[in-house]
């Protein structure tokens, strides 16, 4: 079973990693754990650097707890909840699970939700937590 989990640092990211350590151990899965960005001019060299160690964090944490990890930081210039799309249908993932960060009505409507893309256009069953 592959696993997609989207993440950014945040306590909802981090739950959705949690979850996915869980129900790899439980069915013999494989975690892939993607971040995001747009990229382009606005993209800063530290914030690039930071994702990445972050992401060399969870996957020495993960591998640590016995669970197969894979780590992928994009700019492809989509959105995140478009890059999480792809990256699902082009590895074949079999589940993804996404952290949902409570918005207000306004916050939603100006700025989206990448988890509500996710979940409405992904090519697998998508486990959303907070």
């Amino acid at each position: 079973m592959k696993i997609l989990v989207g993440y950014n640092g945040s306590s909802e990211s981090q739950a959705a990693l949690a979850l996915a350590g869980d129900y790899a151990r439980q069915l013999g899965g494989h975690v892939m754990v993607v971040t995001s960005t747009e990229g382009g001019k606005g993209e800063r060299p530290e914030d690039i650097a930071q994702a990445e160690a972050h992401l060399s964090e969870v996957k020495a944490m993960m591998n640590s707890q016995g669970i197969t990890t894979e780590v992928f930081q994009t700019a492809r210039g989509m959105s995140p909840g478009e890059d999480l799309v792809r990256l699902a249908t082009e590895q074949a993932v079999d589940l993804i699970i996404v952290g949902v960060e409570k918005r207000s009505r306004a916050q939603k409507l100006l700025l989206g939700s990448t988890a509500q893309y996710v979940i409405l256009k992904a090519p697998c069953p998508v486990l959303s937590t907070k």
